[in-house]
């Protein structure tokens, strides 16, 4: 994909995916997708369309997913182990 640079979305510390984005382009992007879902909500009421509604969510959501892939590091597993503080529940 990218180099580290230019990642807008670095991939996440522990498990699988992306974490938040690194650079305010990468917050463009998410605030783009709440607004778009917003709009869309505007636009298509839920309660009385719900299938036009779901269908435009899932382009928006696809859109965000395709600009995640384009310019983000490449997810993949990683594993940390977790210190033995950490992991207790309560102190």
């Amino acid at each position: 994909m990218t180099d580290e640079k230019t990642a807008w979305f670095p991939a996440k510390e522990n498990g699988w995916g992306w974490g938040k984005p690194t650079s305010w382009q990468g917050w463009g992007v998410i605030v783009a997708y709440l607004l778009s879902i917003a709009l869309v909500s505007f636009w298509v009421d839920p309660k009385v369309d719900v299938l036009t509604w779901i269908g435009w969510v899932s382009v928006c959501t696809l859109a965000l997913m395709g600009m995640y892939v384009w310019k983000g590091e490449s997810p993949n597993w990683k594993w940390k182990t977790i210190e033995k503080e950490k992991r207790k529940w309560f102190k």
